[in-house]
């Protein structure tokens, strides 16, 4: 009976002697990939310790008295399992057999005592619908006979988790079938680890690899610890279709004094670097070829890189796949648990995660439905990997609205209660079209899309974006440039208030961390225009950042107070941050990047800030357009002295509205029937703007929500000689064929 095998003596058919871990590792070793060497303590060994000590009819006792859907009981009964196996010796004949296998392992790297991995491989792991993943224990980066032994049997007892115990008995096993081996394989030093699939995971489409990575070693990416790196590779040209390069601050080496692996910070030049280069990307994607090609299936593997060189640590077969079916209706024979507001369309099922405070934003998986009080710019992470979003307050012009449709979230506000009725890990239904939460998982219904054919428009039609990061995503609609770009997403990704940064000599990381995001946007749509709107964080919000808390004072109304212009002014030293960033873009060739002030009370603000502006060495001249947003009643009331230091304004119908009525536009009370766009007061205010702003020849935009709602509003607009509309991006092409319509006839 042999008690350790090396690789070389398995296969993929040696699963019933070392389990889907080890019989994989094997397969992929004897073909040729590139897998650290390994021995295994096969599952003869553990048959042997738990047979000859009469420790198998114990935990058969054990096991027969313990209800599984009992939480409590079950993690009693196997914390009693785990210890009793820890607690006895193992035989010295299995212990002198992987103590010889260890030597030869060392002794073929030229080392005395190697450091080794240990990992669990059960006899039912790895397996086509059943992956087991993660259930059991890896002892990472051990050294020493002794050590190497003692994870053994930490390997064997973590077969008694009560996670793994209650998945086997969830999946049909007979606990005592179940056996474990325990590979034990050199670890390896990466400098960057990660993931890879053969099969893009969360869309099911056949011609796409997907690869994660991050520095270090690759349990971060595995625990979800760190939000890696991410890229979509075409199978069948190895092109690099896709990528989201994340902010990475933690990884963690391995600690070669004591053993395991400890906590590091990633070196700040390091932290926005892309992890991969394309030497890398391009062997990870041959790899991921040959995984799949000898398998015949996609592929769920790991990888690391140590000195240059891609290795292969593990790989499974992926068990769910999640195909997105259309031309289906959401079942509409149920009531819905919930109704709201319907504020960013679409059909989307997922798990309920219920977020109290940005704190909590690593709950959120791709594909939760992320449940929270009200959205602010902290919570933007999470709102990008939620499959739907779901608010007690809030309404169509709230934070969680206006990022959900620039998203392409579905979403819905001012449910109430959402947070009170649903409960965490709920499957639910959301409809985005109508605003119904459904309990339950319903096929998505079919939204029919009006394909428009493109028509010119005298009227510029512009787009919004707040995300530098979509701008790959919308460069192939056509539009005429970017009418609203917002700078509090990048804030937000920063993470610091600016004026911790600066206090801390770190301005320069705010500075660049802006320009890179600008200039991402201003080269995508590189020569039209984008009109970048400078930091409106309201106090409230800026507090949620880190160092916050020290410089911004509490504010009964934040959205009436220290915001916008107001602050340039008290803090010229962060708004110059701005500038600085804005001025090494133009500079960089960039010239069709503008700059819009927003929230602006007076006159006499607009005239310091252009004084700020100039210092900055930023002029307004034919390719630099100063503009303002017009949405505080006094900038409208008094436009022609407004307009006459300008080249443009832009008016905020969100802002606008709540303070021409003195409706709170979160108000989920209030709603539609009071917080109305086209409501005579504020009508009569867009209307004053615009028709003032062409007589003096000044430029007139609007970029608030109100047209991509109301197409009335938008044929008024056209009527009144405004100059452009900038508009959510999924109604640009409508917005376009209405102002086409509008345009017949009328004599510009």
């Amino acid at each position: 009976m042999a008690f350790t095998k090396f690789l070389r003596d398995l296969s993929k058919d040696s699963l019933p002697e070392v389990g889907g871990k080890g019989a994989n590792l094997a397969e992929m070793y004897n073909i040729g990939l590139p897998v650290p060497n390994a021995f295994i303590v096969t599952v003869n060994a553990y048959k042997y310790f738990i047979e000859k000590i009469q420790l198998k009819i114990a935990i058969f006792d054990i096991l027969k008295n313990t209800d599984v859907n009992d939480s409590d009981q079950l993690q009693e009964n196997t914390a009693k399992i785990r210890e009793m196996l820890i607690q006895t010796k193992i035989p010295d004949k299995i212990q002198k057999e992987i103590i010889q296998s260890y030597r030869k392992l060392s002794k073929e790297f030229k080392k005395k005592e190697e450091w080794v991995v240990a990992r669990s491989s059960a006899t039912a792991e790895d397996l086509p619908g059943a992956s087991f993943a993660g259930q059991q224990l890896t002892v990472l980066n051990i050294k020493g006979e002794k050590d190497v032994v003692d994870a053994v049997k930490r390997c064997w007892a973590s077969l008694f988790t009560a996670r793994a115990t209650f998945y086997r008995e969830s999946k049909g096993f007979d606990h005592l079938k179940v056996l474990i081996a325990v590979p034990v394989q050199k670890q390896l030093a990466s400098e960057k680890a990660g993931v890879g699939f053969t099969i893009h995971p969360s869309t099911g489409k056949k011609d796409q690899i997907v690869i994660e990575g991050s520095w270090g070693q690759g349990e971060m990416i595995v625990s979800g610890a760190v939000t890696p790196d991410k890229y979509i590779i075409d199978k069948r040209t190895g092109t690099v279709i896709e990528k989201k390069i994340n902010k990475k601050t933690e990884m963690r080496i391995l600690d070669t004094k004591r053993g395991g692996l400890i906590p590091k910070k990633v070196p700040k030049s390091k932290q926005k670097q892309q992890c991969l280069t394309e030497d890398e990307l391009y062997q990870l994607y041959e790899l991921a070829l040959k995984l799949e090609e000898h398998y015949r299936q996609p592929q769920d593997f790991e990888w690391a890189i140590e000195k240059d060189k891609v290795y292969l640590v593990q790989t499974r077969p992926v068990t769910v796949v999640y195909e997105e079916k259309e031309g289906e209706d959401v079942a509409t024979e149920k009531r819905p648990i919930l109704i709201g507001i319907p504020a960013s369309p679409g059909v989307a099922s997922g798990i309920v995660k219920i977020i109290k405070n940005p704190s909590e934003l690593n709950k959120i998986s791709k594909g939760d439905v992320l449940v929270t009080k009200m959205t602010n710019p902290d919570y933007v992470p999470g709102m990008k990997r939620a499959a739907a979003i779901i608010t007690d307050e809030g309404g169509q012009t709230s934070h969680a609205a206006i990022v959900s449709r620039e998203l392409g979230v579905p979403c819905i506000v001012g449910t109430k209660e959402a947070t009170k009725k649903l409960k965490e890990g709920n499957h639910v239904t959301i409809d985005g079209d109508d605003g119904f939460v459904y309990l339950g998982k319903f096929k998505a219904k079919e939204v029919k899309k009006t394909k428009y054919k493109f028509v010119k428009t005298k009227t510029k039609i512009y787009m919004n974006l707040g995300e530098p990061d979509l701008a790959q995503k919308y460069k192939d609609i056509k539009c005429d440039g970017i009418g609203l770009f917002r700078a509090e997403f990048m804030a937000a990704e920063v993470g610091d208030h600016p004026k911790a940064l600066i206090e801390e000599g770190g301005g320069e990381q705010f500075v660049k961390k802006f320009v890179h995001g600008i200039r991402k946007v201003a080269k995508t749509f590189y020569p039209r225009p984008v009109v970048y709107r400078a930091l409106d964080f309201k106090t409230n919000e800026y507090a949620n950042l880190r160092g916050g808390k020290k410089f911004e004072p509490h504010e009964n109304n934040p959205m009436i107070g220290w915001r916008g212009a107001s602050r340039y002014l008290t803090e010229p030293d962060v708004f110059k941050l701005e500038l600085y960033a804005i001025k090494k873009v133009r500079e960089e060739g960039y010239d069709n990047l503008w700059l819009m002030i927003p929230f602006v009370r007076t006159t006499w603000e607009l005239k310091t800030i252009k004084k700020i502006i100039e210092e900055v060495g930023l002029h307004q001249d034919k390719k630099f357009k100063l503009w303002i947003m017009v949405e505080v009643p006094s900038s409208a009331i008094l436009i022609e002295e407004f307009i006459k230091d300008i080249d443009g304004v832009s008016i905020g119908s969100n802002d606008l509205t709540q303070l021409v009525l003195g409706v709170d536009r979160d108000s989920a009370i209030l709603g539609k029937r009071w917080f109305h766009e086209l409501d005579p007061a504020v009508l009569w205010c867009i209307e004053r703007v615009v028709k003032t702003c062409k007589k003096s020849g000044v430029t007139a935009s609007i970029c608030g929500q109100a047209p991509s709602f109301y197409p009335e509003l938008t044929k008024k607009l056209v009527e009144w000689g405004i100059n452009s509309i900038s508009v959510n991006p999924d109604v640009v092409d409508k917005t376009r064929h209405i102002v086409a319509d509008c345009e017949k006839g009328l004599k510009r």
